[in-house]
């Protein structure tokens, strides 16, 4: 794959991107949200990569997406950034020709908060979302109306496991689709679980409908 690093431009954010090496129009697109041990400004952006998809892509599927990884500024926190993220999300679906059918977004600890939060904010912008050990706000969840598949693991001592079951129970109630899968063996690096083969193919296979638009 081709993977680009980008230092803070008017896209509002910091950002490493893996995209084929021919890129084509109409690419589906996979935004994730580092945790909060990845904050900092345009250097070492591979360290926006540590944990999550960039991997998994790299040694399966690279050619079928294009993954976008913005970096949170030092100091900051996704659920502080929503606004300016809806901008760069729009900015990277035009950029990079992608399909705004296909966008998914995930994220793990503290992007799992802003994977939900995002979401939330801008449901419009998504085809499905998996946030990792997270959790959001269980009385909103009424604008979900995406799939979701949450992850957590069962001995998280940072994010408590009720922060994800509350939330994909009020999705569920709702008439959502959501589901969840708990590791029994994990504490909070439940992302070594979540990220593998079987969820980029589900995020690949997702497709806004236009109830969702």
């Amino acid at each position: 794959m081709n993977v680009q690093y980008h230092r803070l431009t008017d896209a509002g954010f910091a950002y490493a991107v893996r995209m084929p090496e021919r890129m084509h129009a109409g690419l589906p697109m996979i935004i994730q949200l580092h945790g909060a041990g990845e904050r900092g400004g345009g250097e070492d952006l591979e360290k926006a990569e540590i944990h999550g998809l960039a991997n998994i892509l790299t040694e399966t599927r690279g050619e079928d997406c294009v993954l976008i990884e913005p970096r949170c500024p030092e100091g900051s926190f996704w659920v502080a950034e929503l606004s300016e993220l809806k901008r760069f999300v729009c900015r990277m679906i035009e950029a990079y020709a992608c399909d705004p059918d296909r966008v998914t977004l995930t994220g793990l600890s503290m992007g799992g908060y802003g994977t939900w939060f995002l979401a939330m904010a801008a449901p419009e912008l998504f085809a499905a979302i998996a946030p990792c050990c997270g959790g959001g706000m269980p009385w909103n969840a009424e604008v979900l109306t995406m799939p979701v598949w949450a992850f957590h693991g069962a001995l998280d001592d940072v994010v408590p496991l009720t922060e994800t079951v509350d939330m994909v129970k009020a999705i569920q109630r709702a008439g959502g689709n959501a589901r969840l899968t708990v590791f029994g063996d994990c504490g909070h690096d439940a992302w070594t679980r979540a990220y593998d083969e079987m969820l980029l193919q589900w995020l690949l296979a997702q497709k806004r409908t236009e109830t969702d638009k």
